[in-house]
C-alpha cells in the first residue's frame, strides 16, 4: 500500500510538473487585481464649485460620504429616528439573513479542501442450500480527499468570498437608503409644519382683513366685489390647510413604516432650521469618492467574481486528483472468514484528465470569459451613473443655496415693504388698504418660497450624501 501511494504521488507530480502546467497553476492561483480602470475615471463629474471660497473643491481627498451620519444629522429627534430605523427596519434584517446564508456557503467552500470521512458499517448473513448460515461483518471508516492541484477548489472559495463581500456591501446600501429616507421624510415634516404654521398665521391676518374690508364697504370705501375677492382669497388659504395636514399625516405614516412601527405621530423639532447641517464640505477626488458607493463596490466585486469564475472554468481542463482510503475491522478476508476479525486497510488514487467532453469545457470557458467582459461593462456603467448622479446633486445643492440666498433677501425686502405700507396706511392717506393687503400677500408667497428653498437645500444635501455612499456601518 505504501508503494502504491508513492506511485500515485509520482504520477501526479509528473502530470503537474511540466512547464505549461506550472504556468497554468501560477495563472489559476493568481488573485484579482483592481488595476482595470476605465480611461474616464478622472472626469466622472463636472466641476461644480459653488463659489470662489470653494464649498465643493474636487481636488480635496476628504470624502463627504465618509462622514458619519451623526456628524451631519445632529438634531436629537432625527438621530433617534435613524437609530430606530437601523435597528428595526425589515430590509436591514433581511440583509443580515442574506449575509448569513452567504457565509454558510463560504464555509462549505472552505470545507471542500478537507477530506470527507464516512463510517459505513455493514453485515451479511448467507446460506448455501439451507446449510449453516455464515455471518460476515465490516466496520470501515472511509476517507476521500481531492487535491486542489490546479486551483479549482481555491477559485470556487474565492467566488464564495466575493459573494459574502457583495452581501455585506448590499447591507451598506440598505443602510444608506434608510438614513437618506428617514432624513428626507423628517425634513419634509419640518417643511410641512412650517408651511402649515405660516398659512395659519396668514389666515388669522386675512380674517381681520376681510372684516376690515366689510367695514370699509359699509362706509362706502370699498365695493362688494372687492370684499368678495378677499373672501375668496381667504377661502383659498383655508382650503389649503387640510391638504397640508394630510401631507403631514402621510409623511408620518411613511416614516413609521421605515421604523417598522404602526402609524403614529412623530416627535420632531418645533421649527424648520438648517443650522445643524454642514455649510462647507468636500467630496473628494473621483475614484476615492465613488469607491464609497455600494453599487460601484458591488460592480467591482462582480468583476472579481467573474475573474475567479473564468479561472475555475480553465481549471476544468486540467487533471483532477482524488485519494480514497479506508481502514476497518472485518472478519471477511475475501477467500474466507477469519475469526477473530482483522484490520483491513486500502488506498486508491485516481487521476482524471478530461480528453473529450463534447465541447462543454470550451463552451464553459467562453461563457466565463463573456461574463468577465459583461462585469467590466457593468462596472463602467456603474461608474458613469454614479458620476452623473453626483454631478446632478452637486448642481442641485448649488442651486438650492443660491435660491435660499435670493429668497431670504426677498423676504427681508417684503417685510420692510409690508411694515412701511402698514405705517403709511395707519398714519396717512398716501397708500390704500389694497396696497397693504397686496404687500402681505406678496410676503406670504415669498415666505413659502423660502421654506421650499430651504427644504430643497436639505434634500439636495441628503441626496448628495446618499450618492456618495454615506451612512455606512463602519462610520460609527
Amino acid at each position: 500500500m505504501k508503494h502504491s501511494y508513492i506511485y500515485i504521488v509520482l504520477v501526479a507530480l509528473l502530470l503537474t510538473g511540466c512547464k505549461s502546467a506550472k504556468e497554468a497553476r501560477t495563472r489559476l492561483y493568481s488573485d484579482y487585481q483592481d488595476t482595470i480602470r476605465p480611461t474616464f475615471i478622472d472626469s466622472l463629474f463636472r466641476d461644480t464649485a459653488l463659489s470662489a471660497e470653494g464649498y465643493l473643491p474636487l481636488t480635496d481627498t476628504v470624502c463627504f460620504g465618509n462622514m458619519s451620519w451623526r456628524d451631519i444629522f445632529n438634531d436629537p429627534y432625527i438621530m433617534d429616528l435613524i437609530e430606530r430605523a437601523l435597528d428595526n427596519n425589515t430590509n436591514i434584517l433581511l440583509a443580515d439573513e442574506t449575509i448569513y446564508q452567504a457565509e454558510q456557503g463560504l464555509k462549505v467552500s472552505k470545507l471542500a479542501f478537507l477530506p470527507s470521512v464516512a463510517f459505513s458499517p455493514q453485515g451479511t448473513v448467507s446460506s448455501f442450500d439451507f446449510a449453516k448460515a455464515t455471518k460476515t461483518y465490516s466496520l470501515p471508516i472511509g476517507a476521500s480527499w481531492q487535491i486542489d492541484a490546479f486551483g479549482n477548489l481555491r477559485n470556487a472559495k474565492k467566488q464564495s468570498e466575493m459573494t459574502v463581500l457583495q452581501t455585506r456591501v448590499a447591507k451598506q446600501a440598505v443602510r444608506t437608503n434608510i438614513v437618506s429616507a428617514v432624513a428626507n421624510l423628517y425634513y419634509t415634516l419640518l417643511m410641512l409644519d412650517a408651511q402649515l404654521r405660516t398659512t395659519n398665521e396668514t389666515i388669522v391676518i386675512w380674517q381681520k382683513n376681510v372684516e376690515v374690508m366689510g367695514y370699509m364697504k359699509n362706509a362706502g370705501m370699498a365695493t362688494a366685489a372687492a370684499v368678495s375677492q378677499y373672501q375668496a382669497n381667504l377661502i383659498s388659504l383655508q382650503a389649503g390647510v387640510p391638504k397640508l395636514e394630510a401631507g403631514i399625516a402621510q409623511a408620518e405614516n411613511a416614516l413609521c413604516y421605515i421604523l417598522h412601527e404602526a402609524p403614529h405621530p412623530i416627535a420632531r423639532a418645533k421649527t424648520f432650521y438648517t443650522s445643524g447641517l454642514p455649510e462647507q464640505f468636500s467630496v473628494g477626488v473621483p475614484l476615492q469618492l465613488l469607491q464609497c458607493r455600494p453599487d460601484v463596490r458591488i460592480a467591482e466585486l462582480q468583476m472579481a467574481y467573474a475573474f475567479y469564475g473564468r479561472n475555475k472554468a480553465e481549471a476544468a481542463f486540467y487533471p483532477s486528483i482524488t485519494l480514497n482510503g479506508s481502514v476497518g475491522w472485518t472478519n471477511s478476508g475475501g477467500m474466507g472468514i477469519t475469526n477473530p476479525a482483522k484490520v483491513l486497510a486500502s488506498m486508491i488514487g485516481q487521476i482524471t484528465q478530461p480528453i473529450f467532453a463534447k465541447g462543454q469545457l470550451n463552451a464553459n470557458l467562453r461563457i466565463a470569459e463573456s461574463e468577465q467582459r459583461r462585469a467590466q461593462l457593468n462596472f463602467e456603467d456603474a461608474l458613469l451613473q454614479a458620476g452623473q448622479e453626483v454631478s446632478n446633486y452637486l448642481k442641485d445643492y448649488q442651486t438650492a443655496i443660491d435660491q435660499t440666498e435670493w429668497y431670504t433677501q426677498q423676504v427681508q425686502v417684503l417685510e420692510t415693504a409690508r411694515d412701511q405700507t402698514t405705517a403709511l396706511f395707519t398714519h396717512g392717506n398716501s397708500t390704500t388698504y389694497l396696497e397693504k393687503l397686496t404687500a402681505e400677500q406678496s410676503l406670504l408667497s415669498a415666505q413659502l418660497s423660502l421654506i421650499n428653498a430651504n427644504h430643497d437645500r436639505v434634500q439636495a444635501l441628503i441626496n448628495l450624501y446618499c450618492a456618495l455612499g454615506g451612512g455606512r456601518e463602519d462610520m460609527h
